[in-house]
Order: C-alpha cells, then sequence, then structure tokens
C-alpha cells in the first residue's frame, strides 16, 4: 500500500512535468490524414501486426523462422502478464482521463497507463528480431517507430510510459534471445 502511494506521487508530479508535451503532440497531429495513420498504425500495434509476423517468420527465415517464431510467441505472453501486472499495481490514469483538454483519439485497451503495453512488445519485438534477423529487423523499424509515437499522439499515454515501455521490452526481448536462443544458433 505505502509502495502504491509512492507511485501515485511520483505520477502525479510527472503528469504535470509532461502535460504540455503531451498537449502540444495531441494538438499538432489533428490533421485528418495523420490522425487516421496513427490510428491504423495502433490498432496495428494491438497486436494483429505481430502476430501476421511470428505466423510468417518459418516462410520467410526457414533456416531460424519457426524457433524464432515461438520465442516471440512464449516473450510476448512473459511481455503482456508483466504489462498487465505492472498497470495494475502502479494505476496511473492516462492523459486523456487526468487532463480533458488531452484529446482520446482512440479507445484505450485497458484503464491505465504505466506502462505502455503496445510500446513494451514493440520494443520487445524489434529487439529479438535486430538480434536473430538484423536486416527483417530494419524493415519492421519505422512500424515499431510509429508504434511508439501513436501512443503520446493517440492522447493514450505519457512519454515516460512509453520509454518505460521501451526498456522493459527491450530488455525482456534481449533477455529471451540471450536465455532461450540455442535453437536459433
Amino acid at each position: 500500500m505505502a509502495s502504491t502511494n509512492r507511485a501515485s506521487r511520483f505520477f502525479e508530479r510527472a503528469d504535470q512535468r509532461e502535460l504540455a508535451f503531451c498537449q502540444a503532440l495531441n494538438r499538432a497531429v489533428r490533421f485528418r490524414p495523420v490522425l487516421g495513420y496513427f490510428r491504423v498504425v495502433s490498432r496495428l500495434g494491438d497486436g494483429w501486426f505481430w502476430y501476421g509476423l511470428i505466423l510468417l517468420l518459418p516462410i520467410l527465415a526457414p533456416a531460424v523462422g519457426y524457433a524464432l517464431a515461438l520465442l516471440m510467441t512464449f516473450t510476448g505472453l512473459t511481455c503482456t502478464l508483466t504489462y498487465k501486472t505492472l498497470k495494475r499495481w502502479l494505476i496511473r490514469e492516462r492523459p486523456f482521463i487526468s487532463f480533458p483538454a488531452i484529446d482520446c483519439a482512440t479507445p484505450p485497451l485497458d484503464r491505465y497507463s504505466f506502462p505502455s503495453g503496445h510500446t513494451l512488445h514493440a520494443s520487445c519485438f524489434q529487439t529479438m528480431l535486430f538480434i536473430g534477423l538484423p536486416a527483417m529487423a530494419w524493415a519492421v523499424l519505422p512500424f515499431t517507430l510509429s508504434v511508439v509515437a501513436s501512443r503520446v499522439v493517440l492522447g493514450l499515454h505519457y512519454p515516460s510510459d512509453v520509454a518505460a515501455g521501451a526498456i522493459i521490452g527491450s530488455t525482456m526481448g534481449w533477455l529471451s534471445m540471450s536465455l532461450l536462443s540455442s535453437g536459433l544458433a
């Protein structure tokens, strides 16, 4: 309980520091085509893009694709458990909930903001691709960066939610590849 109160106080201060940036970015992308792009990217980042990629890996990279697909599936499930646990434990409201001046441009998948699950997964899978299939990783990188940006642009996350998701996800991807990737070598 005490750690939750400390987290709440920390997030209240952080929310105020990040508010101006969130508002500026949220307002800057009200141009319909740009907003539409980020909505589509966000929807694909719900998992659809990654599911498709995981299913295609054995075809696109027969030598390591099957093992990498299994490892990404296992790691992705671990990522889901991690971010859902952190969100329930740390309880940070989303920017559009705390600050009505920030427009929510697409419905969130869950209530809380910290860390960004979309970013956590995208960073995890991107890291795994850079280690296992670097050429493919470079091709996927624009999508990953768009997913990361979409979280703040759409009013769903603070920059620190995204940064935390990127750090946690990249670490989980690296650990997974380091500890469990004997089938990829």
